[in-house]
């Protein structure tokens, strides 16, 4: 690749790719200059700080995780089916969507949970953002008579989100043969009791 030949777009993507291995912190400037074969000049032109360059990449990566989890899902009929369209969504990303160093979201989360900053402060919004998600297609569950009255969303969202670092730690750390079978038995066990008792 040669300087002038990638889009914005296109550095972005390479970026995420390398922050997942590197994480955030490792990634700099110059480090992706070398890695696209740019110009480290040329490249600040494009971000201007290393910080710039964090929150960037957590904003393509979020556009790329709504683009091809959350627009699909929200195609789906509303209720249980959203619902579950979100959870292999999510599974779908963490298998085949995402690059060979993992989810960027849950690599970023270990490294800034400790470090204030811009970069931080938009990832726990995406993170939060999903929450919301996650807790609203439970709501709209409830709406349409698949999931009970009593249910307590944000308690359902709590435990699909901790599924899905679960699954994470237990696929790429553990290496788990298992890791998404435990994983969909689990949330299996999370619909049924969200279900209304006639529909268990």
């Amino acid at each position: 690749m040669r300087k002038g030949e990638l889009t914005h777009q296109a550095i972005l993507e390479r970026a995420i790719q390398l922050a997942s291995r590197v994480g955030l912190q490792g990634l700099s400037i110059g480090g992706l200059a070398d890695e696209l074969q740019l110009s480290k000049s040329g490249l600040f032109a494009h971000f201007r700080s290393k910080t710039s360059l964090q929150v960037e990449i957590l904003n393509a990566a979020t556009a790329l995780f709504t683009e091809r989890v959350i627009r699909p899902a929200l195609m789906q009929p509303r209720g249980e089916p959203r619902v579950r369209a979100l959870f292999e969504g999510w599974l779908t990303w963490e298998k085949e969507m995402v690059p060979e160093g993992g989810c960027i979201f849950v690599a970023a989360a270990t490294e800034l949970d400790d470090v204030p900053g811009p970069a931080r402060d938009r990832l726990v919004q995406t993170q939060r953002d999903l929450l919301d998600c996650l807790a609203q297609a439970a709501r709209i569950a409830i709406a349409e008579r698949h999931f009970h009255d009593g249910l307590d969303v944000d308690q359902f969202a709590h435990d699909e989100y901790a599924m899905f670092l679960g699954f994470h730690h237990s696929a790429r750390l553990m290496k788990d043969a298992h890791a998404e079978q435990r994983t969909r038995r689990a949330f299996e066990a999370l619909l049924r009791a969200a279900r209304r008792p006639s529909d268990r």
